[in-house]
């Protein structure tokens, strides 16, 4: 089924080709495509929705006799161009037993009896009455999501009448199709596909980012425009640290100034996928006329998990992303004449001598740079990359995501990438249920040091390793080690074992759930794994699909003999976080 719905939605976003027949003397035949949506005038679309719409479906016995199918009548069906491109399951609020629960399981039911119905779906709505959720074909119950807001500038408070804003929020004509078709994707692992849609907050995130990318490259371009025809493959805050928005278009500073500005999405809210959504509406926007799109990181690992994302997203960026090498990669790579995703960390953004100004590489104008983790003093303008980067691309307008907010007296983030674009807090990420609450609690375990060996521990080891790769500067940590070599101690990794499995175990005698560890160091990783299995030995299995304790880490053939049996391929890695995280 999901397969099939991919088809189709490829059909929605790229037409469907045909061939027509000449009528000439020739009867020739041409080749022509057929659009499904017309995004120029959403009135000559024919919009229906149908109440207790009921559905049919015959199927086959196993000895391939015709069979008649189940009667269901799911409650709202919406048609566009007779394409039932949504379904609404709704339960009544004066029965106590109807839950929004019980809506998304009457959907799987459907799923199974009138498969067919669902080769065309692109959103499923799910409500009581009250509380009201959405999600795609493949959502679990834990990914259909609140959509609070109507225009995406006022949130609507909590114990507000949920179907309402979600009915107005996301069935208005233009979002609506703008949502089907712009914020969609297949992410695809080789094994499953998940069909995955926006929230609401990355949606009108990515709205307002476009059209500040226009702004800020100096194009005055009408806003709102809705489009949506692909090209072919490969053509609110609890702190107030800054004011609240960017002003921006024709005629104010912001028009033309090459600071797109920030987002700041909490983390664990969605990030990756809404700058993988925001590059896709940038990239097939007419009035950017091919862009290329830099991507920035300043980890190794972080910029191999986002170009993971954005590869699974090809379909909606209509090209492959390209992750550089090395220095002199990236050159090649920024020197096409339009077009292309680059990935790529900021360190790569380095002269070939100390003190030398960085080459232009391009002038073009229409060269985006997309900084993750944009707060990061990496980024510094004045002292650091992003003055070589902008030596390099002195026309590209800049964009940064966050998942933290920009500190008070950070100066830097602000001159490179502008003002706050959009904001998605903590507060509201626990309230959409879109991440879980975090607390904290103190559980000290003291390291030993004597007062003569703390100014040994090297305060200035981040600037002494500027311009370093993540793996050059594991060289550098001679003076870093005795710390590491203090914290990961056989007494101090014993001591925290038997804290958290008392811990731990305490917890699970009152509700389900997982743990996860975080160590300085792979040697301290594996010493704990060894010091927790020692107490709890039937947590550990040799066999990767059984015992509850795994290590999570890189590495290679040259490491020690007793950290191989923790080291995995990339997609091994992948799926044990994917369980235990």
């Amino acid at each position: 089924m999901i397969e099939n719905n991919r088809r189709f939605h490829r059909m929605l976003t790229d037409g469907v080709d045909v061939e027509v027949r000449d009528e000439d003397e020739y009867g020739g035949v041409r080749h022509d495509k057929v659009w499904l949506l017309d995004l120029d005038d959403l009135e000559n679309n024919d919009w229906l929705v149908v109440n207790q719409f009921t559905v049919i479906e015959d199927r086959l016995s196993a000895g391939g006799d015709a069979q008649a199918g189940r009667n269901r009548r799911p409650d709202v069906v919406v048609f566009v161009n007779g394409l039932p491109l949504g379904v609404i399951e709704l339960k009544n609020p004066a029965d106590e037993k109807a839950t929004i629960r019980h809506a998304f399981n009457q959907l799987q039911t459907y799923k199974t009896d009138i498969p067919g119905l669902f080769i065309y779906n692109e959103l499923l709505v799910i409500s009581d009455g009250l509380e009201a959720r959405g999600g795609t074909l493949t959502s679990g119950w834990d990914r259909f999501m609140p959509w609070r807001t109507i225009d995406g500038k006022e949130i609507a408070p909590r114990g507000s009448v949920e179907l309402e804003v979600l009915l107005k929020g996301v069935f208005d004509k233009r979002r609506f199709l703008d949502l089907v078709l712009n914020f969609v994707v297949f992410d695809d692992d080789g094994a499953t596909i998940a069909k995955k849609a926006a929230a609401y907050h990355q949606f009108h995130a990515v709205n307002k980012a476009v059209e500040c990318t226009l702004s800020a490259c100096g194009i005055d371009a009408e806003p709102g425009m809705l489009y949506a025809r692909f090209p072919k493959q490969d053509e609110h805050n609890p702190f107030e640290v800054r004011k609240p928005g960017v002003v921006y278009g024709l005629g104010t500073e912001h028009f033309g100034g090459r600071r797109i500005g920030v987002i700041w999405h909490t983390q664990g809210s969605g990030k990756s996928l809404l700058m993988a959504f925001f590059a896709g509406k940038v990239i097939r926007h007419p009035d950017m006329e091919n862009p290329t799109l830099l991507m920035i990181t300043d980890r190794n690992d972080l910029d191999d998990q986002l170009f993971g994302t954005f590869s699974s997203c090809r379909d909606l960026l209509r090209q492959t992303p390209v992750q550089a090498e090395n220095r002199e990669h990236l050159k090649e790579l920024l020197q096409v004449p339009a077009g292309g995703v680059i990935f790529t960390t900021i360190q790569k953004f380095l002269p070939d001598a100390k003190g030398r100004q960085y080459p232009e590489l391009s002038a073009r104008r229409n060269i985006v740079v997309i900084a993750d983790e944009a707060h990061r003093s990496q980024y510094d303008f004045i002292d650091g990359f992003a003055r070589h980067l902008h030596d390099a691309l002195p026309n590209a307008s800049f964009i940064g995501f966050t998942g933290t907010p920009i500190e008070r007296d950070d100066r830097s983030t602000p001159a490179v990438f502008g003002d706050y674009i959009d904001k998605y807090d903590i507060l509201r990420a626990v309230e959409d249920r879109a991440t879980v609450p975090i607390f904290y609690e103190g559980r000290l375990a003291k390291i030993d040091l004597r007062e003569e060996e703390k100014p040994k521990i090297d305060p200035e080891f981040e600037e002494i390793t500027e311009g370093e790769e993540e793996s050059d500067k594991q060289k550098l940590r001679t003076k870093w080690a005795a710390l590491e070599a203090m914290v990961g101690a056989e007494k101090r990794v014993a001591l925290v074992a038997e804290d958290f499995v008392n811990h731990f175990e305490g917890r699970l005698s009152a509700m389900e759930g997982k743990a996860m560890v975080v160590c300085m160091s792979r040697r301290i990783c594996v010493d704990m794994y060894n010091a927790i299995a020692k107490l709890r030995p039937d947590w550990h299995s040799d066999d990767d699909d059984k015992g509850m304790l795994k290590i999570v880490m890189s590495g290679s053939a040259s490491d020690r003999a007793e950290w191989q049996p923790h080291i995995r391929s990339k997609l091994e890695e992948t799926g044990h976080f994917n369980s235990f995280g």
